[in-house]
């Protein structure tokens, strides 16, 4: 029975690290992204909005919706170019699939590589996950949300919709943005990561 009880305890600490983890990790995340818009040099915002900056608004961290994610190579797939929100024709190859958990339901989602990025040094093992959700045009942005993987070196990889960021074309129209496939999209809200940017002139 102390046994029992022993691991009980330790089973409880050791839940209560992971999301004291998962929140520390976001926390920068966020932090890492308002400094960006809040510089003159990387923000995406249009000069009325940059003004006036303080910071994204975020929804409340929920580590419940940091999940590990098994991950699927799919190799051999044809490139193909991805729809954009301007005429710009990226090209995109299908680099493998996260299978996860999300309120006791299965869920698929497809990782990208973009083919220009990856000739670069810094984005060799960079992962682009486009999604959406049924948060999109209520409190989220209407046009899905994006979040950065890296390749993983086994099977699994934690997958965090805290990190949920809009693509710059949410903040500034002078922005071409890929377009989530339907593909991914999840029947399921997603209330974490960053909310539906609301416009100057839409204050």
């Amino acid at each position: 029975m102390y046994r029992i009880f022993y691991g009980l305890i330790i089973l409880f600490f050791n839940g209560i690290a992971q999301q004291s983890t998962v929140v520390e990790d976001v926390l920068k995340f966020q932090s890492a992204l308002n400094e960006k818009f809040a510089s003159e040099e990387m923000s995406p915002l249009p000069s009325e909005d940059f003004e006036n900056f303080k910071n994204l608004d975020f929804f409340k961290i929920d580590p419940s919706f940091s999940v590990q994610a098994t991950f699927v190579r799919t190799p051999y797939e044809t490139p193909f170019v991805m729809k954009t929100t301007t005429n710009r024709e990226p090209i995109y190859v299908k680099y493998g699939e996260v299978h996860f958990q999300l309120e006791d339901k299965e869920y698929i989602l497809n990782v990208y590589q973009n083919q220009m990025l990856v000739t670069q040094e810094a984005y060799k093992d960079y992962l682009f996950l486009p999604y959406t959700d049924m948060t999109n045009g209520k409190t989220t942005y209407e046009g899905g949300r994006f979040i950065d993987l890296k390749i993983p070196e086994g099977n699994e990889l934690i997958l965090d919709f805290n990190k949920s960021y809009n693509p710059y074309c949410c903040y500034n129209d002078r922005y071409s943005c890929p377009v989530p496939p339907v593909e991914n999209h999840l029947e399921i809200e997603i209330p974490v990561g960053v909310k539906k940017y609301l416009r100057s002139e839409e204050h």
